[in-house]
């Protein structure tokens, strides 16, 4: 993951509704009739902020008859983890003693790994 991707994922969980919202899902599938029961608000604003975690690829959504049925994305979701160890972990070769030939800083594409 890059720098970037990284940051959209977390602006994501900058809400903490849609943390919530996470872990609703985190105990299985369940329908947005069930996850509203959770909140003081109104199916518009669930509806959005659901849109927010699958564009971040947190959460997925089946539509089965008329009800969508949300679920986390078990693979993404250990991805964030495995990132954000990376990130803020001690690594032998720091991104601030990398620097290519003009010593300019490395780009912000540049991976955690």
């Amino acid at each position: 993951m890059d720098y970037e991707s990284y940051a959209a994922v977390m602006k994501a969980l900058s809400d903490p509704k849609r943390v919530k919202i996470l872990d609703i899902i985190s105990c299985g599938e369940l329908c947005a009739c069930d996850i509203l029961e959770q909140f003081d608000f109104t199916q518009p604003t669930l509806s959005h902020h659901i849109k927010v975690l699958v564009n971040a690829g947190l959460v997925n959504v089946e539509k089965k008859g008329t009800w969508h049925h949300y679920s986390l994305n078990e693979k993404n979701m250990n991805q964030l983890v495995i990132d954000t160890s990376q990130l803020t972990s001690k690594k032998t070769s720091c991104i601030c003693s990398e620097t290519d030939q003009k010593g300019a800083a490395l780009s912000e594409k540049t991976l955690f790994v």
